[in-house]
């Protein structure tokens, strides 16, 4: 079902200003969950509970002086962080929040996704290049070195999920995912490997603990971004919180059932007239953002659990672990859909 444009216009509207808003939601809560981990209060002081502090963050920034060094390249210093706020912002186009509710329904909905994911990897490495800067430089060039070899295994976990599914289409890809009685449809308990690859490579992918070697404090004073100030900082303080919610949108939509609803088909069955209604898409909505709020929480734990990989071991991970783990995954099950095919099942 193809939504009116003047429907898809209006999610689209929602959707963009959701991304803005749920930036300065996911620093509350990682603030949050970060105290509560670290046995610390976290923010208390401005507003009710410390609800406003992501506000007061973005007037800081909005109010505070934009440097640029003198031998910065001033365009491309410029162009990088609006580069990937809109490559952050054009993936949750793809995203289906419920059945028949997506912007951009696309036939080749995963090739645009990789696509997406490929490019912001240029706004990074323009970022650390542009800045006349050795730290920030080398951040770049970490982060372009991570997000390739990451990708790669990311690729084919996504392309174990196409081949159960067969098709590219997210929203073709969710509804396969309700052919099985209750879970059991559910790309988690048919491919475990391919999702657990894919949540690895995301975290990866959006430069998150433990992943966060191209941000290292330590080492790189604050890697590709070092020498952002203002606004331009800010930019990109949102693309990285934009694509950790969409990262765990993605998750949740390949392995986890997208927007179906524990026990849909039960549920359907017991309740006929539900199918197809305003009810059921906003119960597949909230279902949707239920599961996506577990692997938010998930982004921060890991986080606050796990120490940062030094650069050796991260590329030792993606090449000699995940590469040939995904390989041998998605070689398997490809036999096994063939398999299942030629027996009528």
């Amino acid at each position: 079902m193809d939504l009116p444009l003047y429907l898809t216009a209006i999610v689209a509207f929602l959707v963009i200003n959701g991304m803005l808003l749920s930036a300065s939601v996911l620093v509350y809560v990682e603030r949050r969950v970060s105290g509560f981990i670290q046995n610390r209060p976290g923010p208390n002081r401005v507003g009710p509970v410390g609800l406003l502090q992501p506000f007061a963050d973005v007037l800081k920034f909005v109010l505070k002086e934009d440097v640029r060094p003198a031998a910065a390249n001033p365009f491309i210093h410029s162009l990088a962080p609006v580069l990937m706020v809109v490559i952050a912002m054009s993936t949750a186009a793809l995203i289906p929040f419920a059945e028949g509710v997506v912007i951009a329904d696309l036939d080749v909905g995963v090739l645009m996704l990789l696509a997406l994911t490929s490019i912001s990897v240029y706004g990074i490495t323009l970022a650390g290049w542009s800045s006349n800067s050795k730290y920030s430089l080398l951040g770049g060039l970490r982060s372009a070195a991570q997000m390739v070899s990451y990708e790669l295994s990311m690729g084919l976990a996504v392309i174990s999920v196409v081949l159960i599914a067969g098709s590219l289409n997210f929203m073709e890809i969710v509804e396969d995912q309700a052919s099985g009685a209750a879970l059991l449809g559910w790309n988690i308990i048919r491919n475990p490997i391919g999702c657990l690859i894919f949540i690895t490579t995301a975290f990866a992918e959006t430069n998150r603990a433990p992943f966060d070697l191209p941000e290292a404090e330590q080492e790189l004073v604050g890697g590709y971004h070092t020498e952002y100030s203002g606004m331009k900082f800010g930019m990109f303080f949102l693309a990285e919180y934009v694509n950790w919610f969409v990262a765990s949108f993605f998750i949740v939509t390949l392995f986890f059932g997208g927007y179906l609803i524990p026990f849909q088909p039960q549920l359907l069955a017991v309740f006929p007239g539900l199918e197809g209604s305003i009810l059921l898409g906003i119960l597949q909505f909230f279902a949707l953002m239920l599961k996506v709020s577990f692997f938010v929480f998930l982004f921060v734990w890991v986080r606050w659990t796990f120490p940062r990989f030094k650069y050796n071991q991260l590329m030792n991970i993606g090449w000699k672990y995940l590469l040939p783990i995904a390989l041998v995954n998605a070689l398997l099950v490809a036999v096994g859909v063939a398999v299942f095919q030629s027996i009528g099942l």
